[in-house]
């Protein structure tokens, strides 16, 4: 069984980032921030032998991690920029987590590429998906994906039937992968302290550390949940904080490092039944790329890309953003959608590299490439990047970290399974009993499995323990009261905000954002995470005031209104003023 992630192995963690000011347990390793990258970051160097820790100013995803378009891909428009090596990277690691590392999180999709003229695009598009096939295809193994394969408009209405007639003449399938990004995060973070990491989340870097001669040498942190700082010795310090990166960077008193752009995409949530289809859509906008996706019981569409200069710690959506990715979607389908078909919005920011750029060059135009940089002895930054390229920017940061000595401890995190994913084809056979014994539909067997892979023998414990848990949700029928469980028992959530944002997606999921499912999930958490009435209920109504403030942030019309009309609700766990020199 793998190792858990509670309130308790929290302290754990904070005790041994105090003790690491003793020569003897001086970590090798400090990583700041517990996004995918950061994640990905401690379980490579853990790995390699190195003592690792790992922390987290908010909840593990609670950035970018968690609001992504939930894609593991290649990126088909980086062909268009003749980005050729990113594309092949990409979709190496996009069929190594597919047939190896986590086959159980990320999930093969077909996506539909309309074609509007008859004979020049579906020779230029066909060449591009054509080679998209063939940088896959360089891979080793065997194939992940099916191949690419042109469709008239006939074929068209049969795998989408939702596709306005006049939308296009014809179209090429091609695959590509979901995965529920914020679980992959949280799988990560379990992996890495499987191995012997130490991972604390809501643990907020306001300073940085340096020796005599000036290099990095630490940081000091502050336990959000207490209020108690800690500081840490390191001979390492990796930031990987995405939009942070820029004030993370200046903890170190230094000028150089990489500059980061926010950029908000977002994203609308309408229920499946809604939009007649068994594919994707991916269609190019003036201003970035709309996908249609099916997930689960509805379907994403998104995103947008828009620069974010207000908080970093609250993108919402707006009227504005809402209102762009509606009329960009109901272009090409038959049965236009309206505002109430809407079930869920989500905003997310992505931290772009800001090269040396005009002044005016829009955030859709600069790479996705990562940059690895040290802009102090000591320090090591990595930013820019993807989801799906995360375990290569870990590689690259861990070895720009270490040096030399990467030579002799080499990455080998392409051969660690994630947890849920060793044993999974036995434990998919066994999980036919335990449905037929908990009285389980194939909608939801499904589920577990997508979620837990092989860990879901840790679910079944937990029922047999308490039968009360097999049960689904009263007002969230599509998770099971054990999913609350174990997500403080074995995935560290600590608030009210952390099942509902990122343990489940209630968020938005259902039309209420989970309010109804508020009071249960309460009950079940509360004497896991040993609050007492007032703290419970303190819980239940923050969680309400944020669902409100968000709520309001949509009927804003600009950014700056949002963010006003969401700082409203105040955090469970506020970040502190960092401490620069």
């Amino acid at each position: 069984m793998a190792s858990r992630l509670t309130s308790e192995s929290r302290s754990r963690a904070l005790a041994a980032l105090e003790s690491s000011q003793e020569p003897a347990t001086e970590l090798d390793v400090l990583v700041v921030g517990g996004g995918v990258t950061g994640a990905g970051i401690a379980l490579d160097a853990v790995t390699r032998g190195l003592s690792t820790a790992i922390v987290e100013a908010q909840d593990w995803s609670a950035g970018t991690s968690s609001w992504s378009s939930k894609l593991v891909h290649g990126g088909l428009r980086y062909l268009q920029m003749l980005d050729f090596s990113l594309v092949h990277e990409a979709l190496t690691e996009r069929d190594l987590l597919l047939k190896e590392l986590a086959p159980h999180l990320v999930k093969p999709v077909p996506f539909l590429y309309p074609l509007e003229h008859r004979i020049w695009e579906r020779a230029y598009v066909g060449a591009g998906i054509a080679l998209y096939d063939t940088l896959a295809a360089i891979a080793p193994g065997r194939r992940a994906m099916p191949l690419h394969r042109h469709l008239s408009r006939r074929q068209i209405a049969q795998k989408f039937p939702d596709l306005a007639h006049e939308a296009a003449i014809g179209a090429v399938q091609y695959w590509d992968a979901s995965v529920d990004d914020s679980r992959l995060v949280s799988t990560l973070v379990r992996t890495a302290v499987d191995y012997g990491a130490h991972a604390a989340s809501r643990t907020q870097v306001v300073a940085l550390t340096k020796s005599g001669t000036g290099a990095v040498n630490g940081a000091v942190v502050v336990d959000l949940e207490t209020g108690r700082e800690i500081a840490v010795r390191a001979r390492h310090v990796i930031n990987a904080t995405g939009v942070w990166t820029e004030d993370t960077e200046a903890l170190a008193g230094d000028e150089g490092g990489l500059r980061v752009l926010a950029s908000k995409g977002i994203h609308i949530v309408v229920p499946r039944e809604r939009i007649k289809g068994a594919v994707g859509l991916i269609l190019q906008t003036e201003k970035s790329v709309l996908f249609i996706i099916p997930w689960s019981r509805y379907w994403i569409i998104g995103t947008t890309d828009t620069p974010w200069e207000q908080d970093p710690v609250h993108p919402v959506a707006t009227a504005a953003d809402i209102d762009y990715v509606l009329d960009h979607a109901n272009a090409v389908l038959a049965h236009p959608l309206s505002r109430e078909d809407i079930i869920g919005t989500y905003a997310g920011l992505r931290p772009l590299l800001q090269p040396g750029t005009k002044e005016g060059t829009g955030s859709s135009k600069v790479s996705r490439e990562h940059t690895v940089a040290s802009p102090a002895p000591g320090l090591t930054v990595i930013a820019g990047g993807k989801l799906t390229t995360y375990r290569v920017m870990a590689k690259d940061a861990v070895d720009f970290a270490i040096g030399q000595r990467a030579h002799a401890l080499p990455s080998v995190t392409h051969q660690i399974p994630l947890v849920g994913a060793v044993g999974l084809s036995a434990v998919r056979r066994q999980a036919r009993a335990w449905s037929q014994r908990y009285r389980w539909s194939p909608a939801m067997l499904d589920h577990l499995l997508h979620r837990y892979g092989s860990a879901l023998r840790e679910l079944v414990t937990l029922c047999e323990e308490d039968p009360s848990l097999a049960r689904a949700l009263e007002h969230a029928p599509a998770y099971l009261r054990a999913e609350i469980h174990y997500a403080v028992s074995h995935e560290g959530a600590l608030h009210l905000e952390d099942l509902l944002l990122r343990r489940t997606r209630l968020v938005y999921e259902v039309p209420d954002k989970g309010r109804a499912a508020l009071e249960e999930i309460a009950e079940i958490a509360a004497p896991l995470l040993d609050w007492d009435e007032k703290t419970k209920q303190a819980e239940i109504d923050a969680y309400r005031a944020r669902a409100d403030a968000e709520d309001a942030a949509a009927r804003t019309a600009d950014d700056a209104s949002a963010e006003q009309a969401r700082s409203q609700a105040p955090d469970v766990a506020p970040m502190q003023r960092l401490r620069t020199t």
